[in-house]
Protein backbone atom coordinates (compact mmCIF):
# COMPACT_ATOMS: atom_id res chain seq x y z
CA UNK A 1 0.00 0.00 0.00
CA UNK A 2 1.16 3.93 -0.96
CA UNK A 3 1.19 6.49 1.74
CA UNK A 4 0.95 9.28 -0.44
CA UNK A 5 0.58 11.46 3.07
CA UNK A 6 3.92 10.84 4.58
CA UNK A 7 5.37 11.78 1.53
CA UNK A 8 3.70 14.87 0.86
CA UNK A 9 4.18 15.81 4.56
CA UNK A 10 7.92 15.65 3.98
CA UNK A 11 7.55 17.42 0.51
CA UNK A 12 6.28 20.03 2.54
CA UNK A 13 8.65 20.07 5.05
CA UNK A 14 11.42 20.09 2.89
CA UNK A 15 10.40 22.85 0.53
CA UNK A 16 9.72 24.77 3.91
CA UNK A 17 13.24 23.80 4.80
CA UNK A 18 14.34 25.17 1.50
CA UNK A 19 12.17 28.69 1.57
CA UNK A 20 13.51 29.26 5.00
CA UNK A 21 17.37 29.09 3.39
CA UNK A 22 16.70 31.06 0.21
CA UNK A 23 18.52 34.07 0.21
CA UNK A 24 15.61 36.67 -0.14
CA UNK A 25 15.19 39.78 1.42
CA UNK A 26 15.90 40.07 4.81
CA UNK A 27 14.92 42.20 7.79
CA UNK A 28 17.10 44.88 8.40
CA UNK A 29 20.04 44.47 11.01
CA UNK A 30 19.46 45.91 14.29
CA UNK A 31 21.05 49.62 14.49
CA UNK A 32 24.37 49.31 16.53
CA UNK A 33 24.26 50.43 20.08
CA UNK A 34 26.09 53.83 20.73
CA UNK A 35 29.09 53.43 22.47
CA UNK A 36 29.25 55.04 26.08
CA UNK A 37 26.46 55.71 28.74
CA UNK A 38 23.39 57.19 27.97
CA UNK A 39 22.54 60.36 27.59
CA UNK A 40 22.68 62.77 30.91
CA UNK A 41 19.49 64.00 32.00
CA UNK A 42 20.06 66.13 35.25
CA UNK A 43 16.21 66.63 35.45
CA UNK A 44 15.77 63.17 35.78
CA UNK A 45 18.79 61.91 38.03
CA UNK A 46 17.33 64.88 40.81
CA UNK A 47 13.83 63.51 40.43
CA UNK A 48 15.29 59.80 41.31
CA UNK A 49 17.06 61.18 43.77
CA UNK A 50 14.13 62.98 45.63
CA UNK A 51 11.66 60.39 44.76
CA UNK A 52 14.33 57.58 46.48
CA UNK A 53 13.89 60.10 49.78
CA UNK A 54 10.00 59.64 49.86
CA UNK A 55 9.19 58.64 53.23
CA UNK A 56 7.89 55.36 54.00
CA UNK A 57 6.74 53.48 56.77
CA UNK A 58 9.95 54.80 59.07
CA UNK A 59 9.56 57.34 61.48
CA UNK A 60 11.26 60.68 60.45
CA UNK A 61 12.33 63.02 62.83
CA UNK A 62 12.50 66.71 61.95
CA UNK A 63 14.51 69.49 63.75
CA UNK A 64 12.71 72.48 64.91
CA UNK A 65 13.83 75.33 61.89
CA UNK A 66 14.96 78.70 62.28
CA UNK A 67 12.11 81.23 60.65
CA UNK A 68 15.08 82.84 58.92
CA UNK A 69 16.30 79.42 57.64
CA UNK A 70 12.35 78.78 56.59
CA UNK A 71 12.43 82.21 54.57
CA UNK A 72 15.98 81.13 52.83
CA UNK A 73 14.34 77.83 51.89
CA UNK A 74 11.34 79.13 50.38
CA UNK A 75 13.45 81.34 48.22
CA UNK A 76 15.79 78.46 47.04
CA UNK A 77 12.70 76.75 46.14
CA UNK A 78 11.30 79.53 44.01
CA UNK A 79 14.98 80.18 42.68
CA UNK A 80 15.30 76.58 41.42
CA UNK A 81 11.89 76.35 40.35
CA UNK A 82 12.82 79.44 37.88
CA UNK A 83 16.07 77.45 36.99
CA UNK A 84 18.30 80.08 38.85
CA UNK A 85 20.61 77.62 40.44
CA UNK A 86 23.55 79.27 41.72
CA UNK A 87 20.42 82.34 43.09
CA UNK A 88 19.20 79.34 44.72
CA UNK A 89 22.85 78.20 46.17
CA UNK A 90 23.24 81.51 47.21
CA UNK A 91 20.17 81.37 49.43
CA UNK A 92 21.31 78.15 50.79
CA UNK A 93 24.50 79.49 51.33
CA UNK A 94 23.05 81.80 53.48
CA UNK A 95 20.62 79.53 55.26
CA UNK A 96 23.98 77.18 56.06
CA UNK A 97 25.37 80.02 57.49
CA UNK A 98 22.87 80.30 59.82
CA UNK A 99 21.94 77.02 60.49
CA UNK A 100 26.16 75.39 59.96
CA UNK A 101 26.17 72.01 58.64
CA UNK A 102 22.43 71.38 58.14
CA UNK A 103 22.35 67.67 56.42
CA UNK A 104 19.17 68.44 55.07
CA UNK A 105 20.65 71.99 53.20
CA UNK A 106 23.85 70.82 52.39
CA UNK A 107 21.60 67.83 51.17
CA UNK A 108 19.72 69.78 48.56
CA UNK A 109 22.85 71.48 47.15
CA UNK A 110 24.38 67.98 46.37
CA UNK A 111 20.79 67.95 44.07
CA UNK A 112 21.60 71.57 42.85
CA UNK A 113 25.14 70.34 41.94
CA UNK A 114 23.89 67.35 39.81
CA UNK A 115 21.75 70.07 38.07
CA UNK A 116 24.48 71.82 37.16
CA UNK A 117 26.58 68.61 35.82
CA UNK A 118 28.93 69.08 38.99
CA UNK A 119 29.30 65.68 40.01
CA UNK A 120 32.14 65.16 42.06
CA UNK A 121 30.98 68.15 44.25
CA UNK A 122 27.55 66.72 44.68
CA UNK A 123 29.05 63.33 45.63
CA UNK A 124 31.25 65.91 48.65
CA UNK A 125 28.26 67.29 49.47
CA UNK A 126 26.25 64.25 49.80
CA UNK A 127 28.68 62.41 51.65
CA UNK A 128 28.81 65.67 54.10
CA UNK A 129 25.32 65.66 54.94
CA UNK A 130 25.42 61.96 55.53
CA UNK A 131 27.99 62.19 58.39
CA UNK A 132 26.02 65.16 59.76
CA UNK A 133 22.92 63.60 58.97
CA UNK A 134 20.64 60.59 60.87
CA UNK A 135 22.25 57.93 58.56
CA UNK A 136 18.73 56.54 57.88
CA UNK A 137 15.42 57.23 56.35
CA UNK A 138 14.53 59.59 53.29
CA UNK A 139 17.93 61.82 53.94
CA UNK A 140 20.25 59.15 54.08
CA UNK A 141 18.35 57.55 50.89
CA UNK A 142 18.84 60.75 48.96
CA UNK A 143 22.64 61.01 50.40
CA UNK A 144 23.10 57.51 48.67
CA UNK A 145 20.96 58.21 46.02
CA UNK A 146 22.98 61.35 44.62
CA UNK A 147 26.19 59.46 45.45
CA UNK A 148 24.72 56.28 43.01
CA UNK A 149 23.44 59.18 40.13
CA UNK A 150 27.04 60.89 40.47
CA UNK A 151 29.23 57.98 39.91
CA UNK A 152 27.13 56.86 37.17
CA UNK A 153 27.58 60.37 35.19
CA UNK A 154 31.29 59.71 35.83
CA UNK A 155 31.17 56.22 34.33
CA UNK A 156 31.80 54.60 37.68
CA UNK A 157 29.38 51.63 37.35
CA UNK A 158 31.24 50.35 39.96
CA UNK A 159 30.97 52.57 42.76
CA UNK A 160 27.48 53.59 41.45
CA UNK A 161 26.45 49.51 42.25
CA UNK A 162 28.04 49.90 45.58
CA UNK A 163 26.10 53.46 46.52
CA UNK A 164 23.06 52.01 45.16
CA UNK A 165 23.54 48.78 47.70
CA UNK A 166 23.46 51.49 50.48
CA UNK A 167 20.13 53.10 49.89
CA UNK A 168 18.21 50.06 50.81
CA UNK A 169 20.21 50.18 53.98
CA UNK A 170 18.65 53.65 55.36
CA UNK A 171 15.33 51.72 55.55
CA UNK A 172 14.62 50.92 59.21
CA UNK A 173 10.87 49.37 59.50
CA UNK A 174 9.38 51.14 62.85
CA UNK A 175 8.88 49.04 66.17
CA UNK A 176 5.81 46.93 66.53
CA UNK A 177 3.27 48.00 68.26
CA UNK A 178 0.62 46.48 70.07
Amino acid sequence: MNRPLPRLLLAVATATALAACSSGPSAPAPAPRRAGPAPLDPPAMVAAVRAAGQTGVELEVQPLRDPQVEDLRDAAAAQERAGRLRDAEAALDRALAISVDDPDLLQWKAELALLRRAWEQAEQLANSSYERGPKLGGLCRRNWATVEQSRLARGDAVGAANAGAQIARCTVAPPVRM
